[in-house]
């Protein structure tokens, strides 16, 4: 007889509504940007490398700034961050929405990326210390949160091209104010006050300076400089060349910079990178395999939106119509992942969702510029149908291997490590696709492909190796009157 599934209590419910929300505007300026390329590149006479750059601006500065973000989180308070990511995403999307040049949208698309940095970890975090108390709920509130974040993703480009159609290529920004108005009305009414550590102010020794303690700032900087070189690199090796000096030196100081910051880490007493938690053989493998999914996915969205306007000659609408099937893929395999979850553990899921996934891009590998368009139909349906039942176990199991106090820290991790991931795809396979000509479009999107199958399997063996069954390590420091909603524990 199976165990009644856990129930979800109206405060509990509004909670993970709420949160929710941060994932979804964060998640949906990740791919809406795409089916809005061309158009943008044609009013602001930008190129592909341009183009890159609008799409990387915001994915770099989400990656590189989400780990100092949840140890802000962790310190000041997730509410108080999570509320302030909300009004910052706000305003830098008014910015996006009036850009006169491309230089400004790049710069407004950056500022994007700091608040959703802000608001990812400390949705999860909080999501995580309401439900930390039941990890089988906990498990299917994680299956519901990503879905929340995984239907955004796989409709931002439906909703691009309706918004672009009926009010052209800047709605697709100034369409964020009202959710992130919603949703900062709903945090400040329905989230309770999580404490805030007393502990993130101390005295420096001989004066009445308070200083932040556990920001790390020298960590901070590599991390900012490794990343952004090495994209920096990517974007413009096509056109310029492995040998030009601004490649050659863009890859040297990414690996320069890249080794500094993990001697920092390693010596400072409050890391930004924990590097204790990759000695958990489950937290490494969660985070391997969330580099392999956002990294394929992320950079095939943008090939294939070049290829449905430049290769095929779809408008917008037309090209965000095509991206629908991914929708219904990921509605349907996000719910059902919680129940797996609870039910098999995460390996099972992970394991399964890799294969699906990569079975969708190796079939993408034949599509050329005469295949029609039902040839899209079934890899559209398999990648997210893959995705989205990994996605919420991959997430089960960084939290259940995380400590409760590190909830933020671990969240951000695993998504620094993501998004990441993703602003290399949008560079590499972006380089690869990034000719004028169909031909070259279509030779790259296969290329693509075949790294993306590759990939995939090599995180579906990563996945034999994690812990098969979630558990309640992360909220072994919670009990229900921790978690109980509604209880004020700050000023």
């Amino acid at each position: 007889m199976n165990p009644p599934k856990p129930a979800l209590s109206p405060a509990l419910g509004r909670i993970l509504a709420t949160v929710s929300v941060g994932f979804v505007v964060t998640q949906l300026d990740v791919t809406i940007v795409n089916i809005a390329l061309p158009k943008i590149g044609a009013d602001l006479h930008a190129n592909v490398a341009g183009l890159q750059w609008v799409v990387d601006a915001y994915t770099l500065a989400f990656a590189v700034l989400m780990l100092s973000a949840g140890v802000l989180g962790d310190r000041l308070g997730t509410r108080r961050m999570y509320a302030a990511g909300i009004v910052l995403f706000a305003f830098a999307s008014l910015a996006c929405g009036l850009a006169l040049d491309a230089t400004l949208l790049v710069a407004a698309r950056a500022v994007q990326g700091i608040g959703a940095a802000a608001m990812l970890p400390n949705s999860l975090a909080l999501l995580n210390r309401a439900y930390g108390h039941d990890p089988k709920l906990r498990a299917r509130a994680v299956g519901l949160w990503t879905a929340a974040g995984a239907i955004s993703i796989a409709a931002g480009p439906v909703v691009g091209g309706l918004l672009i159609a009926a009010f052209g290529w800047r709605s697709i920004f100034l369409v964020n104010l009202p959710i992130c108005a919603a949703g900062l009305l709903a945090t400040l009414l329905w989230v309770p006050r999580t404490e805030a550590a007393p502990r993130y102010l101390q005295q420096t020794s001989g004066t009445n300076t308070a200083t932040l303690r556990g920001i790390d700032l020298s960590g901070q900087c590599l991390a900012i400089v490794a990343l952004t070189a090495f994209v920096a690199a990517v974007i413009e090796w096509r056109p310029l060349g492995l040998s030009h000096p601004l490649v050659a030196g863009g890859f040297v100081l990414a690996l320069v910079a890249a080794g500094a910051f993990i001697a920092v880490e390693a010596r400072s007493e409050s890391p930004m990178l924990p590097l204790s938690l990759f000695g958990k053989r489950s937290f490494s493998v969660a985070v391997l395999f969330g580099i392999c999914v956002n990294l394929t996915y992320y950079g095939m969205v943008f090939v294939l939106s070049l290829y449905l306007q430049r290769v095929r000659g779809y408008t917008p609408l037309q090209a965000g119509l095509a991206f629908l099937p991914l929708t219904g893929g990921f509605l349907i395999s996000n719910v059902a992942s919680g129940w797996v979850v609870g039910r098999f553990g995460v390996r099972v899921p992970m394991i399964a969702g890799a294969i699906t996934a990569g079975l969708g891009y190796g079939l993408l590998h034949f599509v050329d510029a005469g295949t029609p368009l039902v040839g899209l139909l079934l890899p559209f349906l398999l990648i997210p149908s893959g995705m989205g039942l990994a996605v919420p176990a991959m997430t089960t199991a960084v939290l259940a291997s995380a400590e409760a106090k590190r909830a933020g820290t671990a969240s951000a991790v695993l998504n620094t490590a993501r998004q990441a991931g993703g602003a290399v795809g949008v560079a590499a396979f972006g380089a690869l696709a990034s000719g004028a000509a169909a031909t070259q479009i279509v030779a790259g999107m296969q290329a693509a492909t075949a790294i993306s199958v590759g990939l995939l399997a090599l995180g579906g063996v990563l996945s034999c190796f994690i812990h098969p069954q979630p558990h309640a390590s992360s909220s072994s420091s919670c009990n229900a009157g921790d978690t109980r909603v509604g209880e004020s524990q700050s000023r």
